[in-house]
């Protein structure tokens, strides 16, 4: 068999490629030469990249094999995510490789503003010993502000402690209590502008983010105010740090990002109390080798069709043990629900019950959706793509979850409302020790058999012969039946027989039983992929 191509684009780490091992075929090329890079990705199926490659559309329409763009790094500006998510291609990266590496950079640019390490330095390695001129000021009993309270800034925080500070935070996404736990106090921008003696960012840049501290925020600060961005450049506007410098309203800045890079010069440049490194919050040797293996293992898990919790194009976050059993049962779920409803729902409901309920189980939702629409399109359906393809159908999806579930310890139901107002669903949970799957509710009537290659349903009026009539036109056309389940609401009323059987019943024999029995609906299912 042909190995699956994986084609690296720039360095990673020795142990980034170790971790691929013998499974796949790694090729490389120059990502940042855009003509090697169009000619080599056509067969790749995993791209790895850092920063100097650039994969927009015109990339990832040229690799129709492709199923997951992988990072080793954080930042994700040179990647098109939604021309990859279009494309049913994971997006991936490594968001916690250089956080302990970035948080450390954070505090040394604080220490060497603070105490003027790197002009002091430059002094006397030119022959100048100038003690007075660099006099700095302590860390004790100083106010840090933190904007950005995440994995990064929460490391600056627990760092910085020791030092004696008081730390405040603005972050509208963290909660004061957990803000507290980690002996922060979360203030709103204009106080912790007002109060700080240190400011340090911690922030995406996104559009929000983008001029935070500009002009009006650095009016605010106290004159003795020193900043610091080891995160993104822009976030801080800098032309309004240069004229907040320029007329003495701030103490001193360092910065390890630019609005553009690289970056060789800039006004900022002029002042000797601004500090400068390029870009180096990533760069050490620990957080280079963990960005390779990390991005490494989330390749083979894209490839090997299981979830990935630093997929950026996929909702759901980790993935709990338990939750993992049921992706595969639930996608058979959403094959059948298809099956028997014979077009794409107008509202579908996700439900699950149990005690599984109690953790977060989005990724069901999303395997729901890869089922549902497997058998619609004929484009690779993933669980990156499969909500966009709900959402251009206008398809309403809502996730439904309950810990009561009477009958099974367990339950996963796919409920969906069709165009002209019929109901359909289709219910499964996993048994025993051994996990096995099974189907245990269709269309209201209860039942238990396993989702096998080859199943039919056929809903008819309760009467008797109707088995054998089933039995005997399979039987004629050489179909053998593996097991027959027949359910029924009341009796005399309407009843559902379900069949596994060991070859597929074609359509035009479907249509058959249903005229012989007077079935209201008859449908096979085929889960072979």
């Amino acid at each position: 068999m042909n190995k699956p191509v994986v084609l690296v684009a720039e360095e990673i780490s020795e142990a980034g490629l170790a971790v691929l091992g013998a499974d796949f075929e790694v090729r490389h090329t120059d990502g940042s030469n855009r003509t090697a890079l169009l000619s080599a990705i056509g067969e790749a199926e995993a791209l790895i990249i850092r920063s100097a490659t650039q994969v927009d559309a015109e990339v990832i329409a040229a690799a129709p094999k492709l199923r997951v763009i992988a990072r080793a790094g954080v930042g994700l500006d040179n990647v098109d995510v939604e021309a990859a998510t279009k494309a049913g291609v994971m997006v991936v990266n490594a968001p916690t490789s250089n956080i302990t590496s970035a948080a450390e950079h954070t505090v040394a640019m604080i220490l060497a503003s603070a105490r003027n390490i790197p002009q002091a330095h430059a002094a006397l390695k030119g022959g100048e010993w100038k003690r007075s001129k660099y006099t700095g000021v302590e860390l004790d009993q100083k106010v840090v502000g933190i904007l950005g309270l995440g994995k990064i800034g929460q490391l600056v925080a627990q760092r910085l402690q020791p030092f004696g500070v008081e730390l405040l935070a603005y972050d509208p996404y963290v909660q004061p209590a957990r803000a507290a736990q980690m002996g922060v106090r979360l203030v709103q921008l204009d106080e912790l502008l007002r109060r700080s003696d240190f400011i340090t960012v911690h922030l995406p840049k996104t559009k929000e983010t983008i001029g935070l501290i500009g002009d009006r925020e650095l009016q605010l600060v106290k004159p003795t105010v020193r900043l610091i961005n080891v995160a993104r450049g822009g976030i801080i506007d800098e032309n309004a740090l240069y004229a907040a410098l320029k007329e003495g309203r701030v103490a001193g800045a360092a910065l390890d990002v630019f609005a553009k890079e690289p970056c060789t010069e800039s006004p900022l440049f002029e002042f000797d109390n601004v500090v400068v490194t390029p870009h180096l919050g990533a760069s050490t040797h620990e957080a280079q080798e963990k960005a390779g293996t990390q991005v490494a293992r989330s390749v083979k898990l894209a490839l090997a069709g299981e979830f990935v919790p630093d997929a950026v194009n996929v909702q759901g976050g980790v993935i709990a043990e338990e939750i993992k059993p049921g992706l595969p049962l639930t996608e058979k779920l959403g094959r059948i629900f298809t099956a028997l409803a014979g077009e794409v729902a107008s509202r579908l409901d996700v439900e699950v019950r149990g005690e599984i309920a109690e953790k977060d189980v989005r990724v069901i939702e999303l395997a729901a959706l890869k089922g549902v629409f497997t058998d619609v399109v004929e484009d690779a359906v993933t669980y990156v793509n499969a909500p966009l393809l709900a959402k251009d159908r206008g398809m309403s999806v809502e996730l439904v979850t309950s810990a009561e579930s009477p009958d099974w310890r367990n339950l996963i139901t796919i409920r969906g409302i069709l165009a002209d107002g019929r109901t359909v669903s289709v219910s499964g949970t996993l048994s025993g020790p051994r996990q096995i799957m099974k189907i245990v509710e269709v269309n209201g009537f209860a039942m238990e058999i396993e989702p096998t290659d080859h199943l039919a349903f056929f809903t008819y009026i309760d009467r008797p012969g109707i088995v054998g009539v089933v039995g005997r036109i399979l039987g004629e056309h050489g179909i053998n039946i593996a097991s027959m389940q027949v359910s029924r609401n009341v009796k005399g009323g309407k009843a559902l027989i379900a069949l596994t059987v060991d070859s597929a019943i074609p359509s035009e024999l479907v249509e058959e039983i249903v005229g012989e029995i007077g079935a209201e609906s008859g449908r096979s299912v085929d889960l072979t992929e």
